[in-house]
């Protein structure tokens, strides 16, 4: 798997194809919650969530280096404009091991905070 499988599932919207690229016991560093999540189950339970949240997503950057890269994106949640980085780290087996999300302004953090968590509040309560 490559940062490019990556970036084509998340444009596409197919969660199933975003999994294929991590390894089972990836750990997610989320730009709002301070826990790292472990593991494809718990990463995929976050991302349904963020497809949701998420309009309007595209890439605008693509870095990369031997052991992985960065995506720099644009959303929006409702009416504020998010800012963001998604950071992967790819092992000998090419799939990603590591993966880190941060984002910015503050104020759009925190709107996607607040969306996150009802999210996760109503899933948890089904």
């Amino acid at each position: 798997m490559t940062i490019h499988a990556f970036r084509a599932a998340v444009e596409a919207h197919d969660l199933d194809a975003m999994m294929d690229v991590f390894a089972e016991d990836v750990k997610f560093h989320s730009p709002i919650v301070y826990k790292t999540y472990e593991g494809k189950d718990e990463l995929r339970f976050v991302l349904a969530g963020v497809i949701q949240v998420f309009e309007d997503l595209a890439y605008v950057g693509e870095y990369r280096s031997d052991s992985g890269g960065i995506l720099h994106f644009r959303a929006k949640i409702g009416d504020r404009e998010i800012d963001g980085i998604d950071m992967l780290a790819f092992g000998a087996d090419n799939l990603c091991h590591e993966f880190t999300v941060m984002v910015r302004p503050y104020s759009s953090a925190t709107l996607l905070r607040e969306r996150m968590a009802a999210l996760l509040q109503a899933a948890s309560e089904s």
